[in-house]
């Protein structure tokens, strides 16, 4: 059983769906999985999910918010609940919100470091109702049918027998314990060819681990077809030795991509340094970074041959004390142009409201940037702070945050949207009319 939430957003046990009424829309959830998931919230000992939710009251129901981060949450009873991204919750119905949030992800997702092994044809009409968790266990299990396809890699392991013929090494301490009376048996350490090395076992228990996950047919038929492949393949006894033990040697390049789905798998389904635990198993993503991550592959891309992209810029502080430079300041992304004059640009995951005052943006963005600004441009120059692009936010204000009142002439902060498109025109929607005439020039 899954359920599926926004970010943000709320779950419910379904035991007080009478006292929610229409007064909150939330999530219901078995008693047993919401007690857990409280537990959770309430544990001493912080946890990587106990970070993506929070515990509150509303209406006099306990409830359970879920953060910005992203993916599916499992419980003991069975159920998870996907979170998915906030960017298609105002769609016409629940049905296309959640597949256009879901397609939105999986594109991201594709342009992040740890997950680029994500098919590009995830964005298609067959997926939209299909589950995260499904998505991603179909994507595991089709790179391992590649791999099948293409051929299994035995390996030569060491093997210590008493047999009826002497082939190898004949070692001496276990002839004489073993074969004092029988003269014709050899107690040998031979080499033998065979499909039992660590990759291959990696997969094989990673395989046993997604069938107690996986309640879609069609994954279940492909499952048992993959495991028959790896019959005569034990599973592994040791997933962090094995995983130590990896080499990969030149021709196993079609190993690549399930073995990076089989150590997120065993993991306990935790990316992006979230390392999983035995009790909370959690597929979750911080929305930031992926945002930051996606911006700036497409950035890249689109800049390469006319500018450099740096992101996570780190040479610059904030200031100096007792002689050593403190507040390290971080933009998320430094364009520097083959002709010179650098652009600053951050990314923030937040749908602006444009009748919000100022927008909706936070003053202490505009602080953050307006020391971007003096340290890594010198005072002079464009800033852009960058927003997913929304119904309510297509284009970019039409006039700059101006800092001249505060000391520099022609520093100017522009607000801008990130327009992502499931055909690959994803961009950031910039107008030359507007001013931002650098950045353009960088893009033409």
């Amino acid at each position: 059983m899954h359920s599926t939430v926004f970010e943000y957003g709320y779950i419910a046990c379904k035991d007080d769906a009478p006292q929610l009424e229409s007064q909150i829309r939330a999530v219901l959830i078995s008693a047993r999985a919401f007690r857990y998931l409280k537990g959770v919230c309430l544990s001493a000992e912080p946890s990587n999910l106990s970070r993506c939710l929070s515990l509150s009251k509303r209406y006099g129901v306990e409830l359970i918010q879920v953060k910005n981060y992203v993916g599916v949450v499992f419980t003991p009873t069975g159920e998870h609940i996907e979170i998915l991204p906030k960017i298609g919750r105002k769609a016409a119905n629940q049905e296309e919100a959640e597949a256009r949030s879901r397609d939105t992800l999986l594109l991201m997702l594709q342009h992040l470091g740890s997950f680029r092994h994500i098919s590009a044809n995830q964005a298609s009409v067959a997926n939209k109702r299909m589950p995260l968790l499904e998505v991603f266990i179909q994507q595991f299990l089709q790179s391992v049918n590649r791999l099948i396809k293409r051929g299994l890699k035995s390996d030569y392991l060491s093997q210590q027998d008493n047999l009826s013929v002497q082939k190898g090494k004949l070692l001496v301490a276990q002839q004489l314990r073993h074969n004092i009376v029988n003269k014709h048996k050899f107690y040998v350490e031979f080499d033998k060819y065979m499909l039992n090395r660590p990759a291959n076992r990696l997969i094989a228990t990673a395989l046993q681990k997604v069938g107690s996950y996986t309640k879609l047919p069609s994954n279940q038929k492909l499952l048992r077809e993959l495991k028959f492949a790896f019959v005569d393949v034990p599973t592994s006894k040791s997933v962090s030795h094995d995983i130590a033990a990896l080499k990969l040697d030149r021709g196993m390049h079609d190993y690549h991509g399930p073995l990076e789905w089989v150590k997120l798998i065993l993991a306990g389904f935790s990316p992006l340094s979230m390392k999983g635990d035995t009790n909370s198993l959690s597929l979750l993503f911080p929305m930031e970074s992926v945002f930051e991550s996606y911006v700036a592959s497409v950035l890249r891309s689109q800049l390469e041959g006319r500018a450099a992209l740096q992101t996570q810029a780190q040479s610059k502080y904030l200031v100096r004390h007792e002689k050593q430079r403190k507040f390290q300041l971080k933009p998320d992304l430094l364009i520097k142009p083959n002709l010179g004059g650098d652009i600053v640009l951050d990314t923030k995951w937040k749908l602006l409201d444009l009748n919000e005052h100022n927008y909706g943006v936070s003053q202490s963005d505009l602080y953050q940037m307006f020391a971007y600004g003096h340290k890594y441009l010198g005072g002079k120059g464009d800033l852009y702070l960058i927003y997913p692009s929304h119904d309510g936010f297509k284009s970019a204000l039409p006039s700059a945050f101006e800092f001249n009142d505060l000391g520099s002439e022609s520093l100017r902060l522009w607000i801008v949207p990130f327009a992502t498109a499931l055909d690959g025109t994803s961009r950031l929607v910039v107008n030359q009319q507007h001013g931002i005439n650098r950045l353009m020039n960088s893009l033409s």
